[in-house]
């Protein structure tokens, strides 16, 4: 059974202006690994941390960091959760989050879906 949906768009080019203006703000959003990676790819990230708040409803106290995007061997994309993600997530009863990213033409999207157990 699906418990929740959430979609977000990210203009890559305003979201690279953004983390130039406020340093601070990229160590907020991601994790050192998460850091690493090229802006769009951070834009797709951001957009995938968004749809997933989204998806858990918004839930107050939500860290960033408590949600991160990882690679498996094959390169797709997951959400590694802990924290206070995971423990909204536990209390929704999801069992599987599925993500999905992209990044074209200046935009980057993700979309979320949580499945319960």
């Amino acid at each position: 059974m699906i418990i929740g949906v959430g979609i977000d768009v990210v203009d890559v080019e305003r979201f690279g202006e953004s983390l130039a203006r406020t340093p601070a703000l990229g160590a907020r959003l991601f994790t050192e690994s998460e850091a690493s990676r090229p802006l769009a790819s951070l834009a797709a990230r951001f957009a995938a941390k968004e749809a997933l708040a989204k998806a858990l409803g918004a839930p107050a106290g939500m860290h960033w960091h408590d949600a991160e995007i990882v690679s498996e061997s094959t390169g797709r994309p997951t959400f590694s959760l802990r924290g206070s993600v995971a423990a909204r997530a536990a209390s929704l009863g999801v069992g599987s989050v599925h993500v999905s990213l992209s990044h074209d033409a200046g935009i980057a999207s993700a979309v979320v879906v949580l499945e319960s157990a």
